[in-house]
């Protein structure tokens, strides 16, 4: 579940988006290497098992005994549901995290349900045959995402996970918010928000001028949806990199 994608220095844990996985970071993975030693992680759900209890609380937990190896403080870079853990995983352990780079992702979706996404996409014609079947389905940048993320096997691109899982996981954040862990992080914090994002309008400014202990930078990326790493890679290279060499 986790993966040593090389590199010198300090380490970097990249944290991908619900329905993606560690390969959603290859076409980043080359330039973080020249800002240390990155990792790659696949969440519960994605490809394995998921907790019993699919909560915010047991996905860190699963991701803090995978990352017990690294005992130096990381740069923690997630996106979507990737960049909740990662803040939440900062607020639980402040002794592990140096900074957090969170990906169009909010504290707070109550009232939100998933019920009609996870219907649509039960409805999905998998598996998707090919590439091109893939490109014309959800075009050329989601496409790429899911690509990297489901399971190639001889028919197809099938699904790596289970739909009532996801949409239980993203259920839970219809429930509830995460602003006490957002508050409680302690690292410096960079917020990329998708000009087209889907998030409560208006909540990463808010997080972004949150009082906390350390610096948050804010950056609404124009252009970008919510993959903001995939629909302007540059920008968002850009953005990374100039935080990390502040760092």
């Amino acid at each position: 579940m986790l993966h040593d994608e090389g590199g010198t220095g300090e380490p970097i844990l990249l944290l991908h988006g619900l329905m993606g996985s560690a390969r959603t970071w290859r076409r980043h993975v080359p330039w973080l290497r020249e800002h240390g030693h990155v990792y790659t992680f696949d969440a519960a759900g994605h490809g394995r098992p998921a907790p019993a209890e699919p909560s915010t609380e047991a996905f860190v937990a699963d991701l803090t005994e995978a990352v017990a190896s690294i005992t130096e403080p990381m740069i923690v870079i997630g996106h979507s549901m990737g960049g909740l853990h990662a803040w939440c995983f900062a607020a639980a352990h402040p002794d592990r995290v140096r900074a957090v780079v969170v990906e169009d992702m909010a504290p707070d979706f109550r009232g939100r349900t998933a019920a009609d996404w996870a219907a649509m996409i039960a409805a999905w014609p998998t598996p998707f045959r090919d590439e091109p079947t893939m490109v014309e389905f959800f075009g050329p940048v989601a496409a790429q995402y899911f690509m990297d993320s489901f399971e190639l096997r001889d028919d197809g691109y099938h699904l790596h996970g289970e739909v009532p899982v996801w949409r239980d996981i993203s259920e839970e954040w219809g429930t509830r918010d995460f602003w006490t862990q957002w508050r409680s992080v302690q690292a410096p914090a960079l917020l990329l928000e998708g000009e087209f994002t889907i998030t409560p309008i208006g909540q990463m400014r808010e997080m972004a001028g949150t009082p906390r202990q350390a610096e948050t930078r804010y950056e609404l990326v124009a252009g970008a949806g919510h993959l903001v790493h995939d629909d302007r890679p540059a920008e968002y290279r850009a953005a990374v990199e100039s935080f990390l060499t502040d760092l």
